[in-house]
């Protein structure tokens, strides 16, 4: 397991904390520490029990989640958007967000199905909900807590298997038209961050096998989406997931 430090010893430090959700690869923290890596920013990274409530990171971020990047003195950056831009600000080198407008846009959009509210990791995280309460699975209140978190009602976990598969089949149209036209990333020639996004994201679709990313069982199995959903994804966005872990990422995880 990769090394953690606690919130008030973090608190002293220089540099870049990033608060990630010790011992689970979470897409969302590792998403992040991936736009990070690529760029050999380094960090240090602070332990976040996750689903529980933390009032030394409450009081040091004014919420409780993971990830949470803070550099020196700055305010914290809880958002995809915002630690994806301090990235980029601190390392220019490679860019993850390309400098053609119209490639801009699409990488922006393009990350915001796949992370944004609504999207890809969002629908996902509705339909566990939605499975545990329907089945009245819950007995710790642990998905009831997650569906606070994520808006969930019954209509919207009923409704958020066909949107994640919705945004499978435009991921898939992308990365095939870019194969079609000679190239090996989601946008544009080289790796951007819809690339890194759809890395850590695609764990929600089928995760890495267990020597390249160890689960409990149970979580593995959570993270397996369904036939409805696996059946509208091409092949191909699962071969461009190891593609960037293998070249870009590298394996096996360490969480």
């Amino acid at each position: 397991m990769a090394e953690y430090v606690e919130i008030e010893a973090a608190k002293k430090l220089p540099g870049l904390r990033l608060v990630l959700s010790a011992g689970v690869p979470g897409p969302f923290g590792e998403a992040a520490r991936y736009c990070f890596e690529v760029k050999q920013i380094p960090y240090v990274r602070v332990r976040q029990v996750p689903l529980q409530s933390d009032a030394a990171l409450l009081a040091w971020t004014a919420q409780t989640s993971a990830p949470v990047a803070i550099f020196e003195q700055e305010r914290p950056r809880t958002s995809w958007v915002e630690i994806l831009q301090l990235a980029e600000r601190l390392a220019s080198k490679p860019p993850l967000i390309p400098a053609r407008p119209e490639e801009r846009m699409r990488m922006w959009g393009l990350c915001h199905e796949i992370a944004g509210d609504g999207g890809f990791g969002w629908q996902r995280r509705l339909m566990m909900v939605h499975g545990a309460v329907s089945a009245n699975a819950d007995p710790s209140g642990v998905m009831a807590h997650l569906g606070r978190k994520y808006g969930y009602t019954p209509e919207t976990g009923a409704a958020a298997a066909a949107r994640s598969a919705e945004i499978l089949r435009t991921l898939s149209a992308q990365l095939v038209a870019q194969r079609d036209a000679g190239s090996r990333y989601l946008v544009g020639e080289t790796l951007s961050a819809a690339d890194l996004y759809w890395a850590a994201f695609a764990t929600m679709l089928e995760p890495l096998p267990e020597a390249d990313c160890p689960l409990p069982a149970m979580l593995r199995a959570a993270y397996i989406a369904p036939p409805e959903v696996r059946e509208a994804a091409h092949p191909a966005l699962l071969e461009h997931r190891d593609f960037v872990y293998r070249e870009h990422i590298g394996l096996p995880l360490d969480f």
